[in-house]
């Protein structure tokens, strides 16, 4: 084989793209990275690469490239599109090699393995996630590269997606035979796709999974970490560590722990119920902007941002963390001072665990280290400011936060204040910091003494007093005298002339030539050697990752709860007071969000009392837009806020610790797994009532729109049923059947509420105002004209409102084929009095008569045989459901 693919080169390519031949290999050459082949395609449609061609003719090779400035600019493209990428290096100087440049594979970068700020969204976790089966049980781990956050726990298939939908992983590994696995199937049908990576069976395998684990960590068992050594859980860690040692190719110091997750600690909230009250993302357009998260985000760290939102996405349920928690935003709340004094100093300080883990990973830059050690200058402050402080918690962080002064004082002593980004190009080490440097670089800045000595030398030696040594990047060395100077002088043999000038000529000599030589080995020694220092820096730093690590997550905790502080003092929060029995009791409560969003004043606040004694199911019924689903959310949206460890946006509250929230607050189609809207609201109503328990907070809002009228009120008023009877557990339940008002007479803890409205001169004013007893109406046809509805059809669906208003409820059940009124005896049934229901032709038929119109008319020629009398009472409701559904 001849051509551009048989050369050495070539075939160190190929050799290196085999080992790994799903990631684009970036190939290091001299200044550029270049990629080949099927790569290089890859790469030109992705990056906006030129392609070229490496030879011409048959023998070409596809090849584009860039330069090496720009790698984390492409590498962020590459990975965002959700692809990996190998990055090789020439591992040895090409000045010493004998023939072909050495080159390796330094690191793979994939989606869930970045560490490098350019790459990471800041302010959200990233990780990397495993999950393993083994007889129906499922394992599942995560880790953050990024932090050395390390945790695992086992899981149910049922589970599984709102564990995803908590995690949010960038990435996920599956072993390569449960590819097809239906769990894998599902993970990749929900929400934005995330990479499957699949990995080797034998990487999950318990025995190489647990013996990964020993290793890595030190131990003969994971007992102390709280962990089975046969738990299925642990072969999915197994698989993680596997994984980053072949991506990494470098230590993972900073991974000291693994953490055992317990499901129970935290408050469940499933996928659904994280969307439906749009906890971290908007429902629109799914964005961080406008959804809770970002309301109550006062954190001044990158750190305390993802910090915070791991406490949302995942609220306590012990009584006692609650309530350390709001302890200490208590003090932080009442001192004033305290909390601008830590805010100011958390203000100025670096991303602490994400520097720790680049050190760790011996990725960090000078600037990196210099970052962390202006931070670590902090961390006295911050630990004077919370010593000796009423709160435990706070006492607690006291304590746990090292200062780390010998690491802050080695990088200090090494670096200059403002280090380069360059790692090779020298100005990184501090004067003083060491001889041999110093020498070195007195040497390269032209030994000014050996300077004046020389030129003192040639002065003598040529009797010229103007004779200079001057030197420039261009010539080097040189001996410079001019014209009127050199005349009449015989000037040493050993001078030669190496430029003339407009006013006189260089020269240089031997020894001079000789000097310069030593001086341009000293900048390259003096080079060398400052990169050989930061190294050993950055060696002794990543040894003490795990303190560093740790003194973060103390800045994060601190940083979260002097943010949910600056809330609460801010937006007028109060401290709830947390209980264990089933209660709900909010005075004047707010949706956090609107609430920040409107003017000051502006929203309409409400109280909510849910609980043995008052009622565990509220019945809320009313207008549209009136605002029952902004009420039944905030009920929630408090509720997490209260178990986060946040004051809420209430007068006051009191509230029982809850072990789930579930809300099912409107569904859309979800085509690409061929269910509509109604069989997505079912689902969802499913999943609550099959795993709500008597400690849950349930929301539901209009259920039962999705089908026929019959049918809908007919679900609803069992589902809501079940939840007093069954369930138990504290429900609101927002809805327009105003039938199920009547239930209250049946049902002892369940009550009604609506929203009250104002009517005067023919208009409705909404007052969002949440009152005792049921609505008799919705006020759909108004609503349709703040719309924008044209008023002819307005005033047809007010003349089809009045006669349905006017028979709906009069006219006895139609006979044929079904039970008269008179068989139907009053309380036969538990539910909406049969006699207030028309169903069928007579319906059907009544109701053509009553209404005139050219289409009815038509109608009337229809053989009624051919009309399928239930389609024909669905249309005539949906008419009017039309008219109310406008909000």
């Amino acid at each position: 084989m001849s051509g551009p693919a048989s050369t050495p080169m070539m075939q160190q390519y190929r050799e290196l793209k085999a080992r790994d031949p799903d990631a684009l290999l970036l190939f290091r050459m001299g200044d550029f990275y270049e990629l080949f082949g099927e790569d290089a395609e890859r790469a030109s449609a992705l990056l906006g690469l030129a392609l070229t061609s490496r030879d011409k003719g048959t023998d070409a090779i596809p090849m584009a490239g860039f330069p090496h400035p720009a790698l984390e600019s492409y590498l962020a493209k590459i990975v965002a599109a959700g692809h990996r990428a190998a990055v090789c290096e020439q591992v040895e100087d090409a000045k010493l090699a004998k023939g072909l440049v050495r080159r390796e594979v330094v690191r793979v970068v994939t989606p869930g393995t970045l560490t490098d700020d350019a790459l990471l969204d800041p302010k959200a976790a990233n990780y990397l996630a495993a999950v393993v089966e083994v007889k129906g049980r499922l394992g599942l781990a995560w880790v953050e590269l990024s932090t050395g956050r390390f945790l695992l726990c086992e899981v149910q298939r049922r589970e599984l997606l709102d564990e995803m939908a908590r995690l949010d992983p960038a990435e996920i590994l599956v072993s390569e035979t449960a590819m097809d696995a239906p769990w894998v199937r599902l993970v990749r049908q929900q929400g934005p796709h995330v990479p499957i990576t699949c990995r080797p069976s034998w990487d999950f395998q318990p025995g190489e999974a647990k013996g990964r684990l020993f290793e890595h960590f030190g131990v003969t068992t994971l007992s102390g970490f709280g962990l089975d050594d046969e738990a299925i859980e642990v072969s999915a860690a197994g698989a993680l560590l596997s994984y980053l040692k072949d991506t990494q190719k470098s230590s993972l110091g900073h991974l000291t722990r693994i953490v055992p997750y317990r499901r129970g600690s935290t408050l469940l909230l499933d996928e659904t119920t994280r969307r439906s009250l749009e906890l971290t993302r908007t429902l629109r357009d799914a964005k961080r902007e406008g959804s809770l998260l970002a309301v109550i985000d006062r954190t001044c760290t990158p750190m305390g941002a993802r910090l915070l939102a791991e406490w949302m996405t995942s609220p306590l349920t012990d009584l006692d963390g609650i309530t350390r928690r709001h302890a200490a935003v208590a003090e932080l709340l009442a001192d004033t001072a305290l909390r601008a004094d830590l805010r100011a100093a958390l203000d100025r300080a670096h991303d602490l665990e994400r520097l720790a883990a680049r050190a760790a990973t011996f990725r960090a830059s000078p600037r990196d280290l210099a970052c962390l050690a202006k931070t670590l200058g902090l961390l006295p402050r911050i630990k004077a400011r919370l010593s000796e402080r009423g709160a435990p918690l706070l006492n607690d962080l006291e304590q746990s936060l090292e200062l780390c002064p010998e690491i802050r004082s080695g990088i200090e002593q090494a670096l200059v204040d403002e280090p380069p980004i360059a790692l090779k190009e020298g100005g990184l080490i501090r004067e003083g910091y060491h001889p041999t440097l110093d020498e070195l670089r007195e040497i390269a800045r032209g030994g000014k003494s050996w300077i004046a000595r020389y030129q003192a030398e040639q002065v003598q030696k040529t009797g010229i007093n103007g004779l200079k040594v001057g030197f420039n990047k261009v010539f080097g060395y040189y001996i410079e005298i001019t014209h009127s100077q050199a005349a009449g002088k015989a000037l040493p043999s050993e001078y030669v002339r190496k430029q003339t000038i407009k006013n006189g000529e260089r020269y240089i000599t031997p020894e001079l030539k000789e000097y310069e030589d030593t001086v341009l080995r000293a900048e390259e020694r003096a080079r060398d050697l400052e990169y050989e220092l930061f190294l050993t820096l950055r060696d002794r730093v990543a040894a003490e990752a795990p303190r560093l690590v740790q003194a973060g997550v103390v800045l994060a905790t601190v940083d979260v709860l002097c943010g949910l502080a600056e809330l609460a003092a801010r937006q007028g929060y109060c401290r709830p007071e947390m209980v264990s029995e089933p209660v709900l009791t909010i005075a004047d409560g707010r949706h956090p969000v609107l609430d920040a969003m409107m003017p000051q004043g502006a929203f309409v606040p409400n109280d909510a009392t849910l609980g043995p004694e008052d009622g565990m199911v509220v019945i809320l019924t009313g207008p549209n837009m009136a605002g029952k689903s902004t009420y039944i959310r905030q009920v929630a949206l408090i509720g997490i806020l209260a178990q986060m460890g946040s004051f809420v946006p209430a007068k006051a509250a009191r509230l029982g610790v809850v072990d789930r929230v579930f809300a099912r607050v409107g569904a859309t189609d979800e085509l690409s797994r061929g269910q509509s809207t109604f069989m997505v609201e079912m689902t969802e109503t499913a999943n609550i009532l099959n795993n709500a328990t008597g400690q849950s907070l349930v929301i539901l809002d209009e259920i039962g729109r999705g089908t026929s009228t019959f049918d809908g009120v007919s679900l609803a008023w069992a589902i809501a049923e079940h939840l007093h009877d069954a369930v138990g557990c504290r429900t609101l339940f927002a809805t327009h059947y105003h039938e199920l008002v009547d239930l209250e007479q049946s049902r002892p803890r369940l009550r009604n509420c609506n929203v009250a409205v104002r009517e005067r001169d023919g208009e409705v004013v909404f007052l969002h105002r949440i009152v005792p007893g049921g609505a008799d109406q919705s006020y759909g046809i108004h609503v349709a004209r703040l719309a924008g509805v044209p008023g002819s059809v307005l005033d047809r669906a007010r003349t089809i409102l009045a006669y349905l208003e006017r028979h709906h409820g009069t006219e006895q059940i139609d006979g044929q084929g079904g039970a008269t009124a008179s068989e139907v005896a009053p309380g036969a049934m538990d539910g909406p009095d049969p006699r207030k229901v028309k169903t069928g032709r007579g319906m059907q038929e009544s109701l053509f008569a009553a209404l005139p119109d050219p289409m009815i008319d038509e109608l009337r020629e229809v053989d009624p045989a051919a009309i399928d009398p239930s389609a024909a009472v669905a249309l005539i409701r949906r008419l009017k459901e039309l008219a109310e559904s406008s909000s």
